[in-house]
């Protein structure tokens, strides 16, 4: 069975071009010219991943991703944009987006671009398909990951963290103790190089910290190592 991609842009030439190089690359597309029939196909077809473009008649890309997270449609989405932004960018992650591109871009990147995010994903997929092991659980203070699971709970209460999150929390427990630095938590977690723009490891790490922090401006958990990155600790007594 052939990987699906959706599709979403309002400029048909856009998605002539994204439609001919994908299905030459082997993947089966559909796609959308408004955001609420984009939605809508994203309900009913279950595509593998969306390409979404930001600006879209009837309904954003903003609100598209947004209404399906709200809905646990957890599928991935790469936002489209010609703005060249951060603004942009910024909003797209903190709604749910897994990346994002800016036009111009050159249908090999998009295909790179998908094909890293789906790796991602099926590496997800298989995990799940197996029974974790106790001996794979990872426990630092009050929280417990369950890799196998994609799973991570905190004083026994669920986590509702998207893909990306998890996998960010999970390679920060996997070096607990140790500095990581935007280019290496790039490189891990999105496994590919964001040409310099470490803002979306940034807004991750924010995520994060509003959900296992009980005060995100005294972070017991993954601290700011200033000029370097990041690292994740075991919390002090209180």
């Amino acid at each position: 069975m052939k990987t699906k991609v959706l599709v979403v842009d309002d400029e048909h030439s856009i998605v002539t071009l994204l439609k001919y190089n994908l299905e030459q690359a082997g993947y089966e597309v559909i796609t959308a010219m408004d955001g609420e029939e984009g939605r809508q196909l994203a309900v009913q077809e279950s595509p593998d991943i969306i390409l979404l473009d930001l600006m879209l008649p009837k309904m954003d890309g903003m609100e598209v991703c947004k209404q399906l997270r709200q809905e646990r449609i957890m599928t991935p989405i790469l936002m489209l944009t010609a703005k060249d932004e951060e603004l942009d960018k910024i909003l797209g992650l903190e709604l749910g987006a897994d990346d994002y591109m800016v036009k111009p871009f050159s249908p090999r990147e998009v295909i790179a671009r998908v094909k890293a995010i789906l790796r991602r994903t099926y590496l997800q997929t298989d995990a799940g398909d197996q029974s974790p092991k106790e001996d794979s659980l990872i426990t630092i203070g009050k929280i417990t990951i369950f890799p196998g699971k994609y799973e991570a709970f905190i004083e026994g209460n669920l986590l509702e963290l998207t893909l990306k999150e998890f996998e960010l929390l999970h390679y920060l427990a996997q070096n607990k103790g140790n500095v990581l630095t935007r280019d290496q938590l790039l490189s891990a977690v999105w496994n590919y190089d964001f040409a310099g723009d470490t803002r979306i490891v940034d807004v991750h790490i924010s995520h994060l910290r509003e959900k296992i922090e009980k005060d995100t401006r005294k972070p017991a958990y993954i601290k700011t190592i200033r000029g370097l990155g990041y690292k994740l600790e075991e919390p002090k007594e209180e």
